[in-house]
């Protein structure tokens, strides 16, 4: 027998321990370092995916570019994002949500800095596109940082606070970039990541614990798949050609016309998107596997989001640009116009997943973007005599409570419909709907509403172009409130009937893995 008096004395007080992937309280120092983490990582990504707007105005002007060159500006990230954020949240599930998370953080920064140094339009969209891979890998492990590491008695409420806040980082972007271009200029708009991304790493590898495949026993989620270190490069390629040949195709359109150069690549990018489903359909370690559409819950939440956020990116992209180029504003007066919406967002954003629990996603589903689509609508009131007060703030208000209603109950109805292991998973589906969503609105609004190259360029000229636009950013949303009301099960966050209603949020969000009779329920029960 060993000697007690030999073995080594240790305080347990004084010696470190990473709290365990599934334990960690909200309420708690280390809850709030992994919420902290998860806010500044997607905050960042969000930021960025706004602030441009405002700069785009001033970055045409300093490097002589042409509408389509903004386009790209904003689309070379878009695209990159939305073809790769599925890879992005796989190899989070696979390796580490911190791991992936932190290489997200890091990679963005340095393609944050080309942008901010790049000496014209060529390099600035090469950079941007190297940003949307950064973008893939920080923007879904944000969340599966929080669905992984949080208690699952804390999760909704964890969700709620990273759906508010990232919200409140991308409604503030227009705001910092307007500050930021009327200051030190438009290259700032991507040099201010750098110290963000300063702060966010060290905490994340000091504070937020990692969360690997096996860490998911006895937390509420079944184990992902063990790291067999192959990789679906064949159909992140196929996806990334269709949406990059598709967006080629929109963007070329309204000054080539009917061409060769814009009928080859759409017909190209359709067919590569049919290759993408197909090997998709039977690849063995799909980056897309498509039996979680099985779920018609999930299904539908998606169709909404492709409604919700191509409505949202034509109109961010354009709005700031008609306040400068129209109305006549600053970068700064434009970007501090759209407060409104961030100071919504702010403070009522945390209550709208609660509500959601006790009224049902459809409701709020339904009726955010028919509020959103009015403030759309509204918006066309913004011509060159326009009054805030009267012409730009009801716009604001009535778009800042729809998005309100609609921004927390869709993220949580998303990851109602997977068990917590696929959270990686879903949230990459999710985020490249919506960022697909945006990429091809951002390309087709300008040839819908029949902005030439030089529309930006002359006031007149895009204002009647902007309202046409704001129409077709209404009626998407509209389909999007049609497809909430007839798809989304009026109980899909009820998914075991022996939920309190007001713990139906966390059992909804969180809850073990569901038997078939549940998943029938939480899949389109009404």
């Amino acid at each position: 027998m060993s000697d007690p008096s030999r073995e080594p004395v240790t305080d347990e007080a004084t010696v470190p321990q990473e709290p365990a992937a599934g334990a960690v309280r909200l309420g708690t120092p280390v809850g709030r370092w992994v919420l902290m983490t998860a806010v500044l990582g997607s905050g960042m990504a969000l930021l960025d995916s706004t602030v441009v707007n405002v700069a785009l105005p001033r970055i045409g002007e300093d490097l002589d570019a042409d509408l389509p060159v903004l386009q790209w500006t904003v689309n070379g990230y878009m695209l990159t994002l939305a073809s790769l954020i599925l890879l992005g949240g796989a190899l989070g599930d696979r390796f580490g949500r911190r791991r992936v998370f932190v290489i997200g953080v890091v990679w963005f920064a340095l393609a944050s800095l080309l942008c901010g140094l790049a000496p014209d339009a060529g390099v600035l969209i090469a950079a941007r596109a190297l940003q949307g891979i950064g973008g893939a890998l920080l923007t879904p492990g944000s969340l599966a940082l929080i669905q992984a590491v949080f208690h699952p008695d804390d999760r909704a409420g964890a969700v709620g606070a990273w759906s508010g806040l990232g919200g409140v980082a991308a409604a503030v972007g227009p705001f910092v970039g307007g500050y930021l271009v009327d200051g030190p200029g438009w290259r700032w708009v991507f040099l201010i990541n750098l110290p963000l991304a300063a702060v966010c790493v060290p905490v994340a590898l000091k504070h937020v614990p990692e969360t690997l495949p096996h860490s998911l026993n006895g937390m509420g989620g079944a184990p992902t798949p063990t790291a067999h270190g192959r990789f679906d490069v064949l159909g992140a390629a196929l996806g990334a050609l269709a949406l990059g040949a598709v967006t080629y195709a929109l963007i070329a359109a309204p000054d080539k016309g009917a061409s060769p150069w814009v009928i080859g690549p759409a017909i190209a990018g359709v067919l590569l998107g049919v290759a993408f489903v197909h090997v998709e359909a039977r690849r063995p370690d799909p980056m897309l596997p498509l039996g979680i559409f099985s779920s018609r819950m999930f299904s539908a939440v998606n169709a909404v989001t492709v409604c919700v956020y191509a409505a949202f990116s034509g109109f961010f992209f354009l709005s700031v640009l008609q306040l400068q180029v129209v109305v006549g504003w600053s970068a700064l007066a434009a970007g501090t116009a759209l407060l409104p919406t961030t100071v919504l967002m702010l403070l009522l954003s945390a209550r709208s997943g609660r509500i959601a629990t006790r009224t049902g996603p459809r409701l709020p589903l339904t009726v955010g973007p028919l509020l959103c689509a009015a403030g759309m609508l509204l918006m066309t009131r913004a011509g060159p005599d326009a009054v805030y007060w009267r012409d730009v703030l009801p716009a604001l208000v009535v778009l800042g409570l729809g998005m309100v209603v609609l921004v927390a109950p869709l993220t949580a109805t998303v990851l109602a419909s997977v068990d917590v292991a696929r959270a990686g998973l879903a949230s990459g589906i999710n985020n490249a709907a919506a960022r697909a969503a945006g990429l091809i609105a951002v390309a087709a609004l300008p040839l819908l509403a029949g902005m030439g190259p030089d529309a930006y360029l002359d006031p007149a000229g895009f204002e009647g172009t902007f309202r046409r636009a704001m129409f077709w950013c209404a009626g998407t949303l509209v389909v999007g409130s049609g497809l909430a009301w007839w798809t989304v099960g009026a109980r899909a966050l009820l998914v075991r009937r022996r939920c309190r209603p007001e713990t139906a949020y966390h059992c909804g969000v969180s809850s073990p893995p569901l038997d078939p009779g549940d998943a029938a329920t939480a899949s389109g029960g009404s």
